[in-house]
């Protein structure tokens, strides 16, 4: 027999494994902000110029929610709460009237769907029951962003009666439901869960020191450790991935307790650093980047000082890199392109700095922008992709130079995070969800 004949099959596995392992990871936005939160598919070809020629399909969404969708193949995942028509809000003569806050408790459905990524179209959706929501007019009852890998899709969401944790298989059927108690916090829940090997892991972070860290069973749902917090304030930042010496650590950023890096194997706080002003109060909602060896995180509140701090672990403890202290965002998250890290703020100033040592390249106001910034920036490797609360969707290149790109208009409200697959940029926006290729 010819040797080459022996050769032709592994030759073509080996080819077709080459070809398949680009389009997997293409395909791939499995949490929030996609690969370990960094917000950067380097791997897609995307338009930066949006119109009926490129928008690849547009569909209707039930309810509301300001969560981002998630990419699993061919499949969109994403949680939204539909308000429940059937029963009236409470009666409550205590309204709150503070700034900000929200007024009765609304009683929702919270809906999981999962739609097909060629065409936008259902593929199923299931519904729960859980009760009612109050928190910050500029929150929903569905901010939470899903979690998904080969096995399951896991969603969360809270009510200050109920944090409910759900798993479903990829095709909607329930595999486990966790009651984790009440969420203490008048800005309601935020956080979104990541899925790291056999765990579920979710940033419970509540005020008064009630909540903790946890972590989940990802086949049962059981809680499989905890670790007890101090924390003040609600915190919504999503935990990363931070390899040290080789062994994978989780960090958790919040305001008491500064960066947190606990092993995921028993929940044991491996080196915790407190690096915000204590003496005023603060919020973590954005979510910290992994970058150049670097921890980077967030932390403030709105017209409060607000703080950028890049940390790294040596010998055991975290130590302080760079810290930046002028126009750092409140909530989008910061992201990391090659050498450069870039923050636009809330009101859409941006900045780049170098990396690793957080010196200034540039700070410019970028134009066009109409509104406060509420989601996060993310990437194709070339360009950085953000939406103003008015819908508007910039392109800025990621560069040390500043270039404005282009602005395009979803014409409608838009307080969420784009995801990045099959060379397709996908967005929630308050009624629908787009995708542009």
């Amino acid at each position: 027999m010819n040797p080459s004949t022996l050769l032709r099959p592994a030759l073509h596995s080996a080819l077709a494994l080459a070809f398949l392992l680009p389009v997997f990871a293409r395909s791939e936005w499995s949490r929030f902000r996609g690969e370990n939160g960094s917000g950067v598919n380097e791997k897609a070809e995307l338009p930066t110029e949006w119109s009926e020629e490129n928008q690849f399909w547009s569909v209707d969404l039930p309810g509301q929610g300001h969560g981002s969708p998630v990419v699993s193949g061919n499949r969109i995942y994403l949680l939204s709460a539909v308000e429940d028509p059937g029963e009236a809000p409470d009666a409550n003569p205590k309204k709150a009237k503070k700034k900000g806050k929200g007024n009765s408790p609304k009683p929702y459905r919270w809906q999981t769907l999962c739609l097909d990524a060629e065409t936008g179209k259902t593929v199923w959706t299931k519904e729960f029951s859980q009760g009612r929501f109050k928190g910050h007019r500029f929150n929903s009852a569905a901010s939470s962003t899903a979690a998904v890998d080969e096995d399951q899709v896991v969603f969360a969401w809270g009510t200050a009666d109920q944090l409910t944790v759900v798993s479903l298989t990829l095709e909607g059927e329930l595999q486990w439901e966790k009651d984790l108690g009440p969420v203490v916090g008048g800005h309601g829940f935020g956080g979104s869960p990541i899925l790291f090997e056999d765990l579920v892991i979710l940033n419970n972070d509540q005020e008064k020191q009630n909540g903790n860290l946890l972590a989940l069973d990802a086949k049962t749902g059981e809680v499989k450790w905890t670790a007890e917090r101090r924390s003040q304030r609600i915190s919504y930042s999503v935990p990363c991935v931070y390899e040290v010496e080789g062994k994978p650590l989780l960090v958790f950023v919040n305001w008491q307790h500064g960066f947190t890096a606990i092993d995921p194997e028993d929940g044991s706080v491996v080196s915790e650093k407190s690096v915000f002003n204590l003496e005023t109060n603060e919020r973590a909602i954005s979510s910290p980047i992994v970058t150049q060896g670097l921890v980077i995180g967030t932390c403030g509140f709105t017209a409060n000082p607000k703080h950028c701090v890049a940390m790294k672990i040596e010998a055991g403890e975290w130590q302080e890199v760079w810290r930046i202290e002028r126009n750092v965002p409140h909530i989008p998250s910061v992201i990391a392109v090659g050498e450069y890290a870039f923050l636009i703020d809330d009101s859409g100033i941006g900045t780049c700095v170098e990396s690793a040592t957080g010196k200034e390249i540039w700070k410019k106001r970028i134009p066009g922008v109409e509104g406060a910034i509420f989601g996060s920036p993310v990437s194709d490797g070339a360009n950085l992709f953000f939406a103003d609360e008015s819908g508007n969707v910039h392109v800025l290149a990621a560069s040390p130079e500043f270039t404005p790109v282009v602005m395009n208009r979803l014409g409608e409200l838009c307080r969420t995070t784009p995801a990045i697959a099959n060379d397709t940029i996908y967005v929630r926006s308050e009624t629908k969800l787009t995708a542009w290729r």
